[in-house]
């Protein structure tokens, strides 16, 4: 684990924000077999490496991606509905959590604002996190919306959103984040960032505030118990 001087689990925000896939909803594999499927319905194979390539993405910018990863730029259209069709059929059938994501959204539930901010479309997000038994802990759910402006992650739209709905400044914010993309978003949201599995390699770890391999880590559970008693009434 990695801490900054700006340790966020020293830290009482607001507000917790928190991304779906791979951080609440164990649905990275999902999407990785989806793009394999979308490939391979068009008779194409992932170039080495795609998968990381593609982590946290907007399912748009995936297959636009994936179509210029084998030099086909006019497939984009194709790849981009075959990605979300294989990828809606699979997390529909096998939704599950990452490992202390129900715990900790519970312990979090009624102490403190809370929403969550996806690249995502809102009928993935809403399925997941319902057949979870999540959604009702959550006040907000923000995805991304032309209609809105919202652009996806890297852009920080959704993580902004998310913390006005909460009715708390960005920087009085909590983002939980298992992605780099992710991670940029909420950074240049001005919020303050908890990063959670696998640590990058590199330096991109160090854009969050600190980098835990999940959300059942001790120091996780015993910083959402220091938040004090539930201000109402929570969600079972």
């Amino acid at each position: 684990m990695t801490t900054t001087a700006h340790d966020p689990l020293d830290w009482s925000p607001e507000a917790v924000v928190f991304d779906c896939d791979g951080t609440l909803m164990d649905s990275e594999r999902h999407w990785q077999e989806a793009r394999i499927r979308a490939f391979r319905e068009h008779g194409l194979q992932p170039p080495p490496g795609f998968a990381k390539q593609a982590l946290g993405l907007h399912y748009e910018d995936c297959g636009r991606l994936m179509a210029q990863s084998v030099h086909k730029p006019e497939l984009a259209e194709d790849l981009t509905a075959a990605l979300l069709d294989h990828f809606l059929a699979l997390v529909t059938g096998e939704p599950v959590t990452m490992p202390g994501a129900v715990r900790l959204v519970r312990l979090l539930s009624g102490r403190l604002p809370l929403a969550v901010a996806s690249n995502c479309p809102r009928v993935v997000v809403e399925g997941s996190l319902e057949r979870a038994g999540l959604l009702g802990h959550f006040q907000h759910l923000v995805v991304p919306d032309a209609g809105d402006r919202v652009r996806p992650k890297p852009h920080p739209d959704v993580y902004a959103v998310a913390a006005r709905l909460c009715g708390v400044l960005p920087h009085r914010a909590l983002a939980v984040e298992d992605s780099l993309t992710g991670v940029e978003a909420a950074r240049r949201a001005s919020l303050r960032v908890l990063g959670v599995g696998p640590r990058p390699q590199g330096d991109g770890a160090t854009r969050a505030d600190w980098w835990l391999p999940s959300l059942d880590a001790p120091e996780v559970l015993a910083w959402a118990h220091s938040l004090g008693s539930p201000r109402g009434p929570q969600q079972p």
